[in-house]
Parts: C-alpha cells; structure tokens; sequence
C-alpha cells in the first residue's frame, strides 16, 4: 500500500509500505476512505513530537471501511464504515475506567501515528478495535465525520469543558486555525455572552466570525487592549489557547480575569514563561490535557442531526495519492487559506494480511 512515512524533522515521503495485519485479537484493519491533517502533525514533522520516530506512518483522524476483525472483536464486522478516533482504548486499566481514555497505560490513548502507524495510509490497523472505532450512520458524510476524530472532541473536552464555559461569559479563543474553529462553535453549547477570536490570518478570523465570533483582533495588534474594552477592564471569564507557541500561551494569562481559566488546547514543543508574580493572586485556573474522545458518541449525533458546522471547516479536497500536496497547502495556511483538508480517493480493493509487524 501507499502510506506517508516519517523520516526525520522535515522529511516525509508517500511511498509504497507493507500492508497492515492483525497482530492482536483486539485489532481491525480499515481501509482508509477519508483522511485528514492535523496541526499536530506539522509539529512531528518540525521535530517537536520526539516520541515520534523515523519510519513511523503519520496521521490519527479518518474515516474507512472495516475489511478484517481479529477473534475478539464484536461491535463492528467487515464492511461496516466507522470512524477512526485519534485515541485508542484498553478500556480495563484505571485511566480508561474513569473516563481519561487519553491516559490509557494498557497500550492505547495516542498511539496511532504517534507510537504506531498512522492514518495516513491506504489501510491502517486500529487497536483495541471495540472502543476505538464508532459506526457511522450513512447520513453522514465521511469529509464531514473525519472531523469528529480529533478536531471536535479535542476542541470541545479541552478547550470548552476544561474552560468551564458557562452562560454569559466572555470567551476569547487564541488561534482561529481548525481547533479553534471548532472550540467557537462548541462554546455556543453553552450560550456564553460574547465570543472573541484572536488570529494573525484575516482568513482564519473571517472564518471565525462567519462560525459565531462576535469580534475578532489580530494578534499583532494588542488584542488584550479589545478583550480590556469589552470587559470594563475585568479581562475575560475563558481564554483558550489553540496555537502551540509561548506568545500565545503567555498573551492568554494576560488577558484572563481573577478567577478565570486558561484552558490550554495547543500541542508545545517549546518551554513557555508561567509569570506566577502576575498570576498568584488572580486565582486562575490553569488546564492541560490530550483528548479522551469520551464525547464522541454525542457529537457524532449532533452531527447527524445536522447541529455541527463541520462542513465549513473542509476548504480543500483532495485524492489519497495526493498526500504530498495536502501537506504543502494545510502548512502554508496562511497563504492558501487553508482550515482543514480532506483526502480521500480511489482505493484497491484487497488487502494482503499477515499476523506479524512490518
């Protein structure tokens, strides 16, 4: 099969690879029929994911087609279209038991293109198959459900829950790029008093207004003097940070109220300034985390219900063969006007087997 390979800090190629097996009882194998890119895969590939070796296949959000189940599975059979979660599941050690799937220690959370290969393949072998993959109704489009691997539940567990956005509150997303995008539209959930995106790109802030910002600022142009304005000088009740970089973690502190959270969203790969001098007696609240996809089941019927704007986020498609290019258009966002990009394409229709690794 074709599959894009890692190589290194800035080299990945799409090459032929061995087809994927089962190794375990717990596995399937899915064909790839809808892939996407991550942010988080341009920091693997900038050399900010060490954990990440050479060799390892990228990409953890698709869509597919079950075409082999191992002995143990039983919620999904060969044929079915799922949805392929960016976390995998052992579904017994405590983490999966209280719910932080992202924390898994029996051998999942994030593993697919990360410690295992990836997604971004024409087949792709998925762990712990039973509670990684979810069905698909066929109302749903699979450009549009590729989003719900990562994108969604990640902006929404991370971002919104960890923020604790309530009613009224003035909420200030930092990084209109495809997390934050979705983080405007699942804060609205909560009916928050004004929204307010914070971008360098005018694209990604007109696409932040279009999706329920109420204002926008570009982050070169002393956005925390807007966020002081519209808050009589309080500072925001929830700021997000959805870009990965220590300016826009440290502006987020700035601009919080006593007693508000900064809910970091972004993938680091560099150290950021904590300024505790500033922040001790403010009581804020600070959180991290990785996605546990714990909400994907309930998006999933939003979606189908037609209650999430996943279709606006898609501005580029693209065949599975056409990796490489994907790759060059989602990395100069800015230029191309980018959000999230789709792939998927013709595909062989049988897949070689084999009961050992690569």
């Amino acid at each position: 099969m074709k599959a894009l390979v890692f190589h290194g800090p800035g080299k990945t190629s799409w090459q032929d690879v061995p087809d994927p097996g089962i190794k375990d009882a717990a596995d399937a194998v899915v064909r790839v029929d809808a892939v996407t890119i991550c942010g988080t895969d341009l920091h693997i590939i900038k050399g900010d994911v060490p954990e990440v070796t050479p060799g390892r296949i990228l990409g953890h959000e698709a869509v597919g087609t079950v075409v082999e189940i191992g002995g143990d599975v039983r919620s999904v059979r060969p044929g079915d279209r799922v949805l392929i979660s960016c976390i995998s599941s052992c579904g017994r050690c405590r983490f999966c038991r209280e719910g932080h799937y992202g924390q898994c220690r029996g051998g999942g959370g994030w593993v697919l293109g990360h410690t295992i290969d990836g997604t971004q393949a024409e087949y792709v072998r998925v762990p712990f198959a039973d509670l990684s993959v979810h069905p698909l109704p066929s109302a749903v489009d699979s450009h549009d459900a590729v989003l719900l691997a990562d994108i969604f539940p990640t902006s929404y567990e991370v971002g919104v829950l960890n923020g604790k956005v309530r009613p009224g509150d003035t909420v200030v997303v930092v990084g209109a790029g495809p997390i934050g995008l979705a983080a405007i539209a699942t804060a609205q959930l909560y009916s928050p008093g004004r929204i307010i995106a914070v971008d360098l790109a005018e694209s990604r802030l007109a696409a932040g207004r279009a999706l329920g910002a109420d204002a926008t600022a570009r982050a070169d142009e002393e956005p925390e003097r807007l966020v002081e304005d519209l808050t009589d000088g309080l500072g925001a009740d929830v700021v997000m940070e959805a870009v990965g970089v220590p300016e826009a973690f440290e502006m987020c502190t700035r601009m919080v109220r006593p007693g508000g959270h900064v809910a970091n969203i972004g993938v680091h790969g560099k150290p950021a300034t904590l300024h505790l001098e500033d922040l001790w007696i403010k009581d804020v609240t600070l959180t991290t985390g990785l996605v546990d996809t714990y909400s994907t089941p309930m998006l999933l019927k939003m979606m189908a219900a037609g209650r999430l704007p996943a279709a606006s986020l898609v501005t580029h498609r693209f065949e599975l063969g056409q990796m490489e290019e994907a790759y060059d258009v989602f990395s100069r966002a800015a230029e191309t006007g980018a959000l999230k990009v789709a792939l998927g394409g013709p595909q062989h229709n049988t897949v070689s087997t084999q009961t050992s690794g690569k």
